[in-house]
């Protein structure tokens, strides 16, 4: 296989995925390339989702090739990649995931420093420092010690978020991050990660925020039925899609 040129952070080839007799993803083509933001939008069903879930392995895709930063965690040529020399390419990647998956019983801050306490073996006291520096980054430096349960849905997510970037990824995927959120509560997420774009992190967002992908995007990709039926810029897509499927979806959704 011809690896990636160095500028291309993410490159997925002939991508299927099937859950028992139903195909999820039906041959997917996707290239991230280093500080561009990506949003993936369709209907419900699409394989949105399950694209996001094969490229931090948390699906494993029947067929197809996946490279992160121009290592394979997926390829018909290096079929015997160990699952340790997977976990640690998917280490350059993060997930921010629909439902927050915070730990009930630990703190904002106990959740933050979990993984690089865990997974990434920090000294306690540094993983402290740098939790408490992505709290901050996320406005909830005075939420350090306040558990979930006394947290909005907006406070989750963005403790969700300070969680992710404290394994420092160069990559950062987000499932649909506002879509369990109250709509107050959606602006406040959405001005995180659009602050994420201003420093250039490398993001690909599965969003059902129109007007937000459209302001923070490189690209947009739609995908419907396990496909991707166009990618474009923003100002192609949403002005002149090439497929009808894409027209009727935006006239609904705008």
């Amino acid at each position: 296989m011809q690896y990636m040129s160095r500028s291309t952070v993410i490159e997925v080839k002939g991508l299927h995925k099937a859950f028992g007799k139903l195909e999820v993803l039906k041959g997917i083509d996707l290239t991230v390339s280093k500080g561009e933001v990506i949003s993936i939008i369709g209907p419900s069903g699409s394989g949105k989702s399950t694209l996001l879930r094969c490229l931090i392995h948390l699906e494993k895709a029947e067929r197809g090739s996946i490279l992160i930063e121009g290592r394979p965690i997926l390829d018909p040529d290096h079929p015997h990649i160990s699952e340790s020399e997977i976990r640690t390419r998917c280490k350059k990647l993060g997930m921010v995931f629909q439902n927050f998956n915070l730990y009930p019983h630990k703190s904002a801050l106990e959740n933050v420093i979990e993984a690089p306490l865990v997974v990434a073996k920090k000294p306690r006291q540094e993983a402290i420092r740098a939790g408490e520096q992505q709290l901050e980054k996320v406005g909830l430096s005075d939420k350090r010690d306040t558990y979930p349960c006394h947290l909005s849905g907006g406070q989750k997510q963005r403790v969700a978020i300070a969680r992710a970037l404290a394994m420092e990824p160069d990559i950062l995927l987000f499932d649909e991050p506002t879509s369990a959120l109250d709509p107050e509560l959606i602006g406040e997420v959405l001005a995180v990660i659009k602050d994420l774009v201003k420093e250039h992190m490398t993001m690909v967002i599965v969003t059902h925020e129109m007007s937000f992908a459209r302001e923070v995007s490189d690209k947009i990709v739609f995908m419907d039925d396990g496909v991707i039926l166009e990618s474009a810029s923003p100002e192609k897509l949403f002005n002149d899609p090439d497929h009808p499927r894409i027209r009727s979806f935006l006239q609904k959704m705008l």
